[in-house]
C-alpha cells in the first residue's frame, strides 16, 4: 500500500485519537517540547473514560492538567525529571519521580521495567517518501515508540525536520491527528554579573578544538558569551539552545575538530526559540540521536577534549554535588549530568565542570557547605567531581585529599561564609586553615 493511502487511513481527529487510550495503561508523552499539546488536551477533557493511567515523560513544557488536584483517579504522573508544571504534585504526594540516569531511561522501556502502551509525540510531517521525523526529540521518544503497542502523534508543520536517527515511516504509526501549533519557545534567561562572572571562569577552562556539552539555563548561557576568540569548538550534547547558533555563525563552532561525527553538532533533543527551531530545521550539520547513544559515558569519551558544563544546588566540602533536591523535596532530576560528568572525565583531555552561584536567596544561603543538607540527594559523587566553579574562582578536586578539597572550596565559597567554613574545616581535620 502506498504510504500516502496508510496515513489517510489513520488520520482522526484528536478526540478520537485518544479513546484508544484504557484505564491502566502506561502512556509516554514525548520529550520537552515535543510534548503534544493537543492530544494532551484531547486525553484530559476525556479523563471520565480513565482510571489509573500512568502518564510518564521528563521535563514538561505544557500545563499539566493531568497532574492536577481532582485527577487522582484518572491520571498518575510518573516524572523521570521534575519540571514547573509537576514539582508540585510531585512534592504533595500526587505525582511520582523515578530516579534514573538520562542515558539509562530508554532501557526502561526496552527491557521492560516500564513497558509502553501508548506514546504520544509531536512529528514533522512525512517527505515524499512517507518518513516524518522526531523533530527537537529523539532522546528516549524513540525507544518508546519502537516498544509501544499503540503510537499517536501529533503531526504538526510547525516542528522542525530533523537529521540523524530522527526518522520513522508513517507504517510505524497508527494514528495521526493534524495540528499545527508553535512550538513552546524557552526564552533566553536573563545573565547577571555574578553569572557572567561564573562564564568568564568556566570558559578559561575550554581550550581551542575541544567539544562542549552545555546543560540549561543562565549559567551555560554566559559561558557561551566567553567563548567568541576561541577556535574551531564542537558540540556532543544532550541538548542545545540559541547560545549556539550565534557561535555557528560567527565561526567560533565548526566541529571540525572533533573526534567522532567531525563537521557536525550531535544531540539528542532540542529547547530554545523559534530562532533555534528554524536553524535545525532539514540542517544537515545538526544530527539527533537517542539519548542512550548521545549520552552514554562510552560514547562521550572518544571526544577528544570533552568538556561537560553543568550547574548544582549544594556542594559540600568533600566534593559530593547535589543538583536535584533542596533537601527532602525533588526538585529537577539527575537528567545527563553524570552522563557527561563520566564521559568527559574518560575522553582524553577531557575536563567536567559543575559551576554555581556561591550563594542562594540574596547571599542568605551558602551553596558550598559543611554537609549536604538533610535529605539532599547526591547527584555527582565525590569520586567524580573534577572542577567547581563560582565567580570567586575555580577550585579543581581531582586528585586532592579531603583536607585539600575543603580548603579549594572554602577558597571559591563567598567571602561572607568562609570564616564559618573555615571554622567548620579546622574541627574536621584537626589543624588551623
Amino acid at each position: 500500500m502506498d504510504w500516502k493511502e496508510i496515513y489517510k487511513s489513520r488520520l482522526v481527529s484528536a478526540q478520537d485519537a485518544v479513546k484508544h487510550i484504557k484505564s491502566g495503561d502506561r502512556v509516554v508523552f514525548g520529550h520537552s517540547v515535543a510534548e503534544p499539546t493537543a492530544l494532551v488536551e484531547a486525553m484530559v477533557e476525556n479523563k471520565a473514560a480513565y482510571e489509573n493511567v500512568e502518564i510518564v515523560h521528563m521535563v514538561a513544557m505544557g500545563k499539566g492538567d493531568y497532574a492536577q488536584p481532582g485527577m487522582e483517579k484518572h491520571f498518575r504522573h510518573n516524572a523521570f525529571f521534575v519540571g514547573g508544571s509537576t514539582r508540585q504534585p510531585v512534592s504533595e504526594g500526587r505525582a511520582d519521580y523515578t530516579p534514573c540516569f538520562f542515558y539509562k531511561v530508554p532501557s526502561m522501556f526496552k527491557e521492560g521495567y516500564l513497558p509502553v502502551d501508548v506514546l504520544m509525540t509531536q512529528v514533522s510531517p512525512p517527505d515524499e517518501h512517507g518518513y516524518c521525523t522526531l523533530g527537537t526529540s529523539v532522546d528516549y521518544t524513540k525507544a518508546a515508540l519502537d516498544c509501544a503497542k499503540i503510537v499517536i502523534v501529533q503531526v504538526n508543520d510547525q516542528m522542525p525536520r530533523t537529521m540523524g536517527d530522527s526518522f520513522v515511516h508513517v507504517s510505524d504509526i497508527d494514528f495521526f491527528v493534524e495540528e499545527s501549533r508553535v512550538l513552546v519557545e524557552l526564552k533566553p534567561p536573563v545573565i547577571t554579573d555574578v553569572e557572567k562572572a561564573i562564564g568568564e571562569n568556566c570558559a578559561k577552562l575550554v581550550e581551542d578544538g575541544s567539544t562542549l556539552q552545555l546543560g540549561i539555563g543562565a549559567i551555560p548561557d554566559a559561558v557561551l558569551l566567553f567563548l567568541k576568540d576561541k577556535k574551531d569548538l564542537g558540540i556532543h550534547s544532550e541538548m542545545f539552545s540559541d547560545g549556539v547558533v550565534e557561535l555557528v555563525e560567527s565561526g567560533v563552532i565548526t566541529n571540525k575538530m572533533k573526534s567522532i561525527h567531525k563537521g557536525k553538532m550531535i544531540v539528542t533533543f532540542l529547547m530554545g526559540t523559534k530562532r533555534l527551531y528554524d536553524f535545525i530545521n532539514g540542517n544537515p550539520t545538526v544530527e539527533m540521536y537517542p539519548v542512550d547513544y548521545v549520552n552514554n559515558p562510552a560514547v562521550i569519551m572518544q571526544n577528544y577534549k570533552m568538556v561537560s558544563i553543568n550547574s548544582c544546588v549544594q556542594v559540600d566540602l568533600m566534593g559530593q554535588v547535589a543538583s536535584e533536591t533542596i533537601g527532602y523535596k525533588q526538585f529537577s532530576g539527575v537528567g545527563g549530568q553524570v552522563d557527561f560528568v563520566r564521559g568527559a572525565s574518560m575522553a582524553t583531555g577531557g575536563k567536567s565542570i559543575i559551576a554555581m552561584m556561591s550563594t542562594a536567596s540574596n547571599n542568605k544561603i551558602s551553596r558550598i557547605v559543611p554537609l549536604l543538607d538533610e535529605g539532599a540527594a547526591v547527584t555527582t559523587s565525590r569520586n567524580d567531581v573534577h572542577y567547581i566553579v563560582t565567580e570567586y574562582g575555580i577550585a579543581d578536586l581531582r586528585g586532592k585529599t579531603l583536607k585539600d578539597r575543603g580548603r579549594a572550596l572554602i577558597g571559591i565559597a563567598h567571602p561572607i561564609f568562609r570564616e564559618q567554613l573555615i571554622a567548620v574545616w579546622e574541627d574536621r581535620f584537626k589543624t588551623k586553615f
